[in-house]
């Protein structure tokens, strides 16, 4: 922890976080340490989901790897390219931006900072000194969409977005392609909140959703999705498909599974590369084949999620693999779709 007086820094605490940081800075980093820093996105720690599996990454880098890190949590857009420059400033090796809409202040930074190295996430940034981490969430979601289809009661299930943005119509369009896959005449909802963090309006449209018929919501949709959560622990019958990190435990029993987008893997693996001075890469990829993706345990869902469910998501995920089923990442991808028999 820092030296600096606990007054002081108590004083500080009533400020922006960047001079928190600056004033309450932590002890020096040893001597030779690769320093590892972090920028949230405003959604921030503590969502359950996207930042939330982006600093369990961090958390295993330095375990495992034995490296200096650090998070500066951004309380607005306007936080992002401050708080990197402040990462940048204090000569930390690498720099991660968690979140597309940082794609801007890191092509800016970056360019700024040519000797410091940056990873963004969910977006591609095409400069020299950045490394690019995205995900195929819609072969994750293809997996989420299948089970819902062979679970569903009412043959109506729905897909709940943050935003209507061609990152989240990765996840749309793969739930919808895997649920028709099962059963071509399974309804689909579609609805996105319009925002990762207003909880109470992903609640209410979760509650639209399952009065429309849906009795499985998947949701995509950062914080707002603990308001979905917290819709169908008062609903009978209703279950949630959590997303991102593993949420399963948030309500036991109501989350029928979790499409885990693995943040962690990706923060983990780039820093990786960092402590053995490797080569970057450039834009790194990962989707089921990779282990980026994919449904968590059904811990507790087994008596829904039978062993001959579990055993048609293990052929349709082989098929992925193996190319035979090319999951659709559009609308308009999905709309050409076609059932592959297994």
């Amino acid at each position: 922890m820092s030296r600096t007086p606990r007054a002081a820094c108590l004083a500080l605490a009533l400020v922006p976080f960047v001079a928190w940081f600056a004033g309450c800075a932590p002890d020096p980093v040893p001597k030779g340490m690769l320093k590892v820093g972090m920028v949230t996105d405003v959604g921030g720690l503590g969502d359950r989901s996207f930042n939330d599996s982006a600093y369990a990454g961090l958390q295993r880098a330095k375990r495992d790897l034995h490296v200096w890190t650090t998070v500066l949590q951004s309380r607005s857009a306007a936080d992002y390219a401050v708080n990197m420059g402040v990462l940048a400033n204090k000569e930390y090796d690498e720099i991660f931006a968690i979140g597309f809409l940082m794609a801007k202040d890191v092509t800016d930074v970056s360019e700024r900072y040519p000797s410091r190295h940056f990873g963004i996430i969910d977006a591609v940034v095409d400069e020299p000194n950045v490394t690019s981490v995205t995900f195929k969430e819609e072969e994750g979601s293809f997996l989420a969409g299948a089970l819902a289809a062979m679970t569903t009661k009412t043959k109506t299930i729905a897909f709940l977005g943050g935003i209507d943005i061609p990152l989240l119509r990765k996840f749309e369009a793969g739930f919808t392609a895997g649920a028709r896959e099962v059963d071509p005449n399974v309804k689909v909802l579609v609805k996105y909140v319009g925002s990762f963090e207003d909880v109470a309006s992903g609640k209410e449209l979760a509650g639209v959703l399952y009065d429309q018929g849906a009795d499985i919501v998947y949701v995509a949709a950062g914080k707002a999705g603990l308001g979905a959560i917290d819709q169908a622990k008062a609903r009978s019958g209703a279950y949630v498909i959590g997303v991102d990190s593993n949420q399963d435990a948030l309500a036991p029993g109501k989350i029928l599974t979790s499409m885990v987008k693995r943040v962690d893997v990706g923060v983990f693996r780039v820093a990786q590369e960092a402590v053995l001075h490797k080569r970057y890469l450039r834009h790194l990829v990962l989707g089921l084949k990779e282990g980026g993706v994919g449904l968590t345990d059904f811990r507790y869902t087994r008596s829904v999620v039978t062993p001959d469910k579990i055993a048609t998501l293990n052929r349709l995920k082989a098929a992925i693999i193996a190319g035979k089923i090319v999951v659709p990442s559009t609308r308009e991808g999905l709309a050409s779709f076609t059932r592959v028999p297994l």
